[in-house]
């Protein structure tokens, strides 16, 4: 039986990144004192040789810790290799952040700046291409039979069928379903290859074959009653044991547990932002943010006032009514695009392609969503955030509450000028579902190094759309 092997594998990725880490700050050094001699490259002294490897006492093992709290030793099964490389990238800027200010801190004024920019961007690709290439081999050795996983579902739901769906969708993470046991579905049957083989009860002549890597109880709802049975059963044969619960579509994919004294209590939905110093750290974000982004846009905000009143004549700004946070109303600015319309003219209809109400300079505006620049000032006061789920008329909101699970939960978070469903490309005239699934995700998932890669993302997929009319 393939036993548990992260930990070896663990042990082997801290190795090797160890000799990565100081792999590349050697190499930094020759390029710039070897390779680069001569040229000053702005630096403003030269220091000891010795002084600069004594550093590799701190710098290596400060930035082992740096890739454990950034997530880069957990099992390679189920990340996305994207997501891997926005962690290293992440892990090695902080690590860049903590060298520069540990300099700072003790005075070493003439360290060679331009030598740890080198450093940095060795060492970033150095682990990237040692994160792939491990993941290469590893799936290499599981197209061959090896480091496979052989799981056993007990319990057929539509949680198990989920299950499978997944496993076989992908074959990288290395399980195999090798069968279902359940007592309401005659053995025989088949999902996707996988077939049930028997009653629940089989499970007690299974366990002590020993040949199983993992059992997962994927129970129906109906049969939660045997659960601690078999969780049981299972742990008095000392197998790794799974809970694959049956009630997805009710709870989310991220709940968190309380412990009240010894009772664990499940929240249904983690929102990080209903954190007090989450909320605040945003909120100083988004003020500093917005303040500054409306000073580099004046210019720009400055021409489309000048263009819209002098192409179109009447008001220069728009403002309308939205649903934003605990489901509050308040005025959301923009340029005016459209003619000038009665009041509620437009309030129950959304805008389509070739929209006759968009005027000229109103559709290129509107393409390259310059007439969302006054919701920065929605920002500064705080009815809007930089990210966020976008704010929707109280009509749609009335409307998709009934239609769409989950629909009212975007309201628990500030509304924002740009957000995940947004760099995703659902904006416009689009898929309403993909785009609270995209906005649940986010208010799921809430960090602030994901609020940066939104506006990172912003800049090249978020200001030109192709939905956006």
């Amino acid at each position: 039986m393939i036993k548990d092997n992260q930990k070896v594998l663990n042990r082997i990725h801290v190795l090797l990144d160890a000799v990565l880490v100081a792999g590349s700050y050697v190499l930094a050094w020759y390029i710039r004192f070897e390779l680069l001699r001569g040229r000053e490259l702005f630096e403003g002294g030269i220091l000891p040789t010795s002084t600069y490897f004594s550093l590799l006492y701190f710098i290596v093992p400060g930035y082992l810790v740096i890739y454990y709290l950034c997530d880069l030793y957990s099992s390679k099964r189920y990340s996305s290799v994207e997501r891997e490389i926005f962690n290293i990238i992440k892990a090695n800027t902080m690590g860049l952040a903590v060298v520069i200010v540990g300099m700072f801190i003790v005075k070493l004024v003439n360290f060679s700046r331009s030598m740890i920019m080198i450093f940095y961007i060795c060492v970033t690709i150095a682990i990237i291409l040692e994160r792939q290439v491990i993941r290469k081999v590893l799936r290499a050795i599981r197209r061959r039979g090896y480091n496979v996983k052989y799981v056993l579902l007990v319990g057929y739901s539509r949680a198990a069928e989920t299950y499978i769906d997944r496993i076989q969708d992908n074959p990288q993470w290395g399980y195999v379903v090798c069968g279902i046991l359940d007592d309401r579905i005659p053995a025989g049957t088949l999902y996707r290859g996988v077939k049930v083989l028997g009653r629940i009860a089989n499970l007690e002549i299974i366990l002590p074959e020993n040949k199983l890597d993992e059992i997962g109880i994927s129970l129906s709802l109906q049969d939660y009653g045997r659960l601690e049975e078999l969780v049981r059963m299972c742990e008095k044969a000392g197998v790794h044991t799974k809970f694959i619960p049956d009630y997805n579509s009710v709870i989310s994919s991220n709940p968190y547990i309380e412990d009240l004294t010894g009772l664990a209590v499940v929240n249904i939905r983690y929102v990080p932002l209903s954190n007090t110093v989450n909320m605040l750290i945003k909120r100083i974000i988004d003020l500093i943010g917005s303040i500054i982004l409306i000073v580099l846009f004046s210019p720009v905000m400055l021409v489309c006032a000048l263009l819209i009143k002098f192409t179109d004549g009447g008001k220069v700004i728009y403002s309308q009514e939205r649903v934003g946070l605990h489901n509050r109303n308040f005025r959301m600015y923009k340029f005016r695009s459209m003619r000038e319309q009665k009041d509620g003219e437009d309030e129950t209809t959304w805008t389509t392609k070739g929209d006759s109400r968009v005027t000229p300079i109103g559709r290129f505006m509107r393409k390259t969503s310059i007439d969302e620049l006054p919701q920065l000032f929605n920002v500064l006061v705080g009815d809007m955030s930089l990210v966020g789920p976008r704010p929707e008329r109280p009509h749609f909101v009335d409307k998709f509450r009934e239609e769409i699970p989950g629909y009212m939960i975007k309201h628990q978070v500030r509304p924002g000028m740009t957000g995940w469903a947004q760099v995703n490309g659902f904006r416009g005239d689009t898929s309403i579902r993909r785009r609270i699934e995209c906005d649940l995700y986010y208010i799921e998932n809430w960090t602030l190094m994901f609020d940066v890669k939104i506006l990172f993302l912003t800049l090249f997929k978020g200001f030109i759309n192709k939905n956006a009319y």
